[in-house]
């Protein structure tokens, strides 16, 4: 995968022009590109008509996405991913920064002009059955873009609805089923289909299977990478588990407290992760081998998240970073503490927003973050059926 994300300060990427990182992107347009994207929430004050502050949620990040690959996006909870992932097509309203799809700018979109464009961008929720609307037959529930879109599929509704379902491994027989008549891998293959009923380039997956059995997972990842495979779609694949996103994604981004902290390749990433965060997030992948688990190095970061109303000065991650913590010089925490670093395009093509950032090749080989991801997403599981169980 070629493209990369922009600096999150909301420039040109320059640098990463220079040293290769953003070629290809000035050579093809992106299907999605995010600059400086910001989503705070206010803080209402008790007096009226006065905000006491704002959660920065999102706070400018830049990421480019091309047309059929998958950019993982992980982090702890609460730095901002999902949200972010909902800004992205316009669920949240952005605070600032500029959203583009195939070159078009749709931050000031109407929302008739929305609806248009909401035929190549959907999005796959976490919650498979708080997704889905109890009153309504699932028949509803999938053929509800046809509807809304005024789109009228030749043999009509009803049978592209059932293609759909027998596409995503459902019974069509089971149309007008409800939800809660089904299991949570049937919901989210629900989910799915309704995403895909329309064929669209951009799906937003906001944590897909973290709510399923890990045999359902493996079931549910493999089916969106065929329905990639089939009709070309992106992914922004959102996840707390590094196995399945190593699995899926083509590029990883790695964020922390509404800021990217480092984006690479997928192997890149995963074979020698530059950031500090990056570094203690795969030390905490686990490996099937109980003596290789015993004796990697765990890297324990102290403290909490800080709070998204009031985040540290310079780098966010210094409050929490083992390197500032254990290696740096006074001088270079000063640096730490007082400026923010910028993400920059380094000599192994990684973007990482650290002053002192290095390699670390000891915490997760590529062989065993493989043999990792296969517990959590096998390659080849049991095809797809309206029988599974979560």
């Amino acid at each position: 995968m070629t493209a990369s994300a922009l600096s999150a300060d909301g420039q040109s990427a320059d640098s990463a022009d220079g040293a290769g990182g953003s070629k290809h992107a000035a050579e093809e347009t992106p299907l999605l590109r995010v600059t400086n994207l910001q989503k705070h929430f206010p803080i209402k004050s008790r007096v009226p008509f006065r905000n006491a502050g704002a959660v920065k949620a999102v706070d400018g990040i830049s990421l480019d996405v091309p047309a059929g690959k998958t950019v993982g996006l992980v982090g702890e909870s609460g730095c901002g991913k999902s949200t972010a992932g909902r800004a992205m097509l316009r669920l949240l309203e952005p605070t600032g920064g500029s959203i583009e799809i195939e070159g078009r700018n749709i931050t000031k979109a109407g929302s008739s002009e929305l609806r248009r464009l909401r035929r190549q961008f959907q999005m796959v929720f976490q919650d498979p059955i708080g997704s889905l609307n109890p009153r309504h037959p699932v028949g509803a529930i999938i053929g509800a873009p046809f509807r809304i879109q005024g789109v009228d599929p030749q043999g009509g509704v009803k049978k592209a609805v059932q293609d759909v379902m027998a596409r995503v491994g459902l019974n069509p027989e089971h149309y007008n089923r409800y939800p809660h008549e089904f299991s949570g891998g049937q919901r989210q293959r629900i989910g799915i289909a309704r995403a895909i009923a329309l064929r669209p380039k951009l799906i937003v997956c906001d944590e897909p299977v973290s709510a399923l059995d890990v045999s359902i997972q493996a079931q549910v990842v493999n089916l969106l990478e065929d329905l990639q495979d089939e009709y070309g779609i992106a992914y922004v694949f959102i996840a707390h588990d590094l196995s399945v996103v190593r699995h899926i994604s083509d590029r990883v981004v790695v964020m922390y407290l509404g800021k990217i902290m480092e984006v690479a390749d997928r192997d890149d990433l995963y074979e020698a992760p530059m950031h500090p965060y990056t570094q203690a997030l795969m030390s905490a992948v686990p490996l099937p081998d109980p003596r290789q688990e015993s004796r990697r190095e765990r890297i324990l970061l102290s403290g909490d998240l800080p709070s998204p109303v009031n985040p540290p000065s310079g780098c966010v991650f210094h409050t929490r970073c083992p390197k500032y913590r254990e290696q740096l010089s006074d001088d270079q925490r000063q640096q730490c503490r007082d400026v923010a670093p910028r993400l920059e395009l380094n000599a192994a093509n990684h973007l990482v927003s650290c002053h002192f950032a290095e390699a670390r090749t000891d915490l997760i080989t590529a062989a065993e973050a493989g043999a990792a991801a296969a517990v959590s997403a096998p390659v080849a599981p049991a095809a797809p059926t309206s029988l599974d169980k979560s």
